[in-house]
């Protein structure tokens, strides 16, 4: 045995078990249009003046940030309509469900569901925790409907944990609208529904982190009537902030009062700050308004474009900023997409054959438009 051998004999069983969440981006290389990882192709912010990012002294790198700069905080009420108390700023989602896992989840007796296919995060998120994970799959034939009368059963027919061998009590349910990775939203009176029957026995998560490209309203105005709700929102897609991770947590207060807890200090740094200031900003706010508009008529001219492509079975419904495309070949497209240096997601073990493709600029759309039309893709 190695001297590294035996440091992993530390580890907890099941985390040397645990599958890792992969992205598409550690896997291709040569790439030169990224459309796998749904972000924005521009970034809102950039076209501010440079002196607006820097005012105010925010970049003095020696001090310690506010562990929930006010300012911030206040501007993120501001934007998803709700009290201060209600917000919480994390680095990215993914640190939401991480805490959210952490504060609900207890490890060999808790469990989380979910719909699948769905982000793939809360199973890793759940695993890293030692909480189990109940699925109940969207209604395929119903463009990948929520089926909330089935996640009712499940999570009423966990028993509570008596002990050794106890079937884990669903803590967390989340729910992903628009989902990643069909690109649909999800009913709002069945998620509405579904939160009011389990006020009493679980929380329900929505993860909203593409709902700026759906034109519907929030769920975040609910809470207040539905403490056991909570929202996930970002600033990566529809902000162009993926490289700042900007998170936020939308719950009742008491439930914020909770996290605050669990979260690590100083989650945002200063320059990380200073850029969510600029984007939330009136000059960023417009450029971020712009965007989306321009990437939902990117993405109805997109999928209109690929439907008539002979390689293209079908093009799932988006209210999303990326598409579901089935194709006749997921393998043979990918490579085709590679060898070109136009880089999509594969989502086959999602649904048979199919694709994710994000949204891009009208050059990088044209760019997948092109390679899906080879012939030899048939």
């Amino acid at each position: 045995m190695n001297a590294s051998d035996s440091v992993l004999n530390l580890v907890r069983p099941d985390i040397l078990a645990l599958s890792a969440y992969r992205s598409a981006r550690k896997e291709a290389k040569g790439g030169r249009v990224w459309l796998d990882a749904n972000e924005n192709p521009k970034t809102p912010a950039a076209s501010l003046p440079s002196e607006t990012l820097a005012k105010d002294g925010r970049m003095n790198l020696n001090r310690y940030p506010e562990p929930q700069p006010a300012e911030l905080v206040a501007q993120l009420a501001a934007l998803y309509g709700v009290a201060p108390a209600q917000v919480l700023v994390t680095r990215g989602s993914d640190e939401g469900i991480d805490l959210l896992l952490r504060t609900f989840c207890r490890a060999g007796q808790d469990a989380i569901l979910i719909t699948p296919p769905t982000y793939g995060m809360y199973v890793v998120a759940a695993g890293i925790q030692g909480a189990s994970t109940v699925t109940v799959p969207l209604i395929r034939d119903k463009n990948f409907a929520l089926d909330a009368a089935a996640v009712l059963v499940a999570v009423l027919a966990a028993p509570k944990p008596s002990g050794e061998g106890g079937t884990p009590e669903v803590k967390l349910v989340f729910l992903c609208s628009p989902n990643n990775p069909t690109g649909g939203l999800l009913d709002r009176a069945a998620v509405l529904s579904l939160v009011q029957s389990l006020a009493t026995r679980a929380i329900v998560v929505v993860d909203e982190a593409y709902v700026d490209f759906s034109g519907q309203p929030s769920l975040a105005a609910e809470i207040s009537a539905n403490p056991n709700l909570i929202i996930l929102r970002t600033l990566s897609k529809a902000y162009g902030l993926a490289g700042a991770r900007v998170g936020t947590i939308i719950a009742d207060p008491a439930v914020i009062a909770v996290l605050q807890k669990v979260i690590a200090p100083y989650p945002v740094p200063s320059p990380v700050l200073t850029a969510a200031l600029a984007a939330l900003a009136p000059a960023g706010l417009a450029a971020a308004r712009n965007s989306v508009e321009t990437l939902i008529a990117e993405r109805a001219r997109l999928a209109a474009a690929l439907a008539k492509l002979p390689a293209v079975k079908r093009v799932w419904p988006s209210d999303a900023n990326f598409l579901l495309v089935e194709v006749a070949d997921a393998a043979k497209a990918m490579a085709a997409g590679r060898a070109a240096g136009v880089i999509w997601r594969d989502r086959s073990k999602d649904a048979p054959h199919s694709i994710r493709i994000t949204v891009g600029t009208a050059e990088e759309n044209n760019a997948t438009l092109e390679v899906l039309s080879r012939p030899e893709l048939l």
